[in-house]
């Protein structure tokens, strides 16, 4: 009787790790608002890294947060390095693509709580007089481990709603901007 047991047990589990192994090695999160100012305004906010704790979700959670800079002060090859609480973690971050005011392309290095190379994307695109659709994207690879949290975890909604109140923000700060 035990023997059938640990045999249903052993197939239980092995079919969840199938089921763990069979998800996308990739992942892609995107959210989208509209922006009551020029591409230019919204794009500068992006485009200079230290402009970010301005509307970051992430500057929120760790005011204390110990924040490094290298590099040019804007654009390509501006770097921002971070260590904060366990809700921010540790990760260096470097725009690696900037056409204003059409995009921004940022490398995402994690070092805590977890190992992880991710890119940013924020899309700026104009559909009428003084106003940007700003689209922030993020994708990346997962491993096994990245594959079973996801499981577990809807990263979308989770990763989601940060990215839904960093745009509210980013609007806020582009939008007053703008009236100035």
């Amino acid at each position: 009787m035990l023997v059938y047991i640990l045999i249903g047990l052993a197939v239980v589990v092995a079919g969840f790790l199938a089921l763990v192994a069979a998800q996308p090695a990739g992942f892609r999160i995107s959210r989208s608002t509209l922006v009551a100012a020029p591409p230019e305004v919204v794009f500068a906010e992006i485009n200079d890294l230290r402009c970010w704790n301005d509307w970051s979700p992430w500057a929120k959670l760790d005011p204390q947060m110990e924040q490094h800079y290298e590099g040019p002060p804007t654009g390509v090859g501006a770097v921002s390095r971070w260590k904060g609480n366990a809700q921010v973690g540790e990760g260096r971050m470097e725009i690696t693509e900037s056409s204003s005011p059409e995009f921004v392309t940022i490398q995402l290095d994690f070092i805590k709580p977890f190992q992880a190379t991710n890119f940013a994307q924020f899309v700026l695109e104009s559909p009428g007089h003084r106003q940007t659709s700003v689209t922030w994207a993020m994708s990346g690879r997962r491993n096994f481990m990245m594959k079973l949290f996801h499981l577990l975890m809807n990263v979308d909604k989770m990763l989601g709603k940060q990215f839904d109140q960093g745009l509210s923000q980013l609007k806020e700060v582009a939008e007053r901007a703008a009236r100035t």
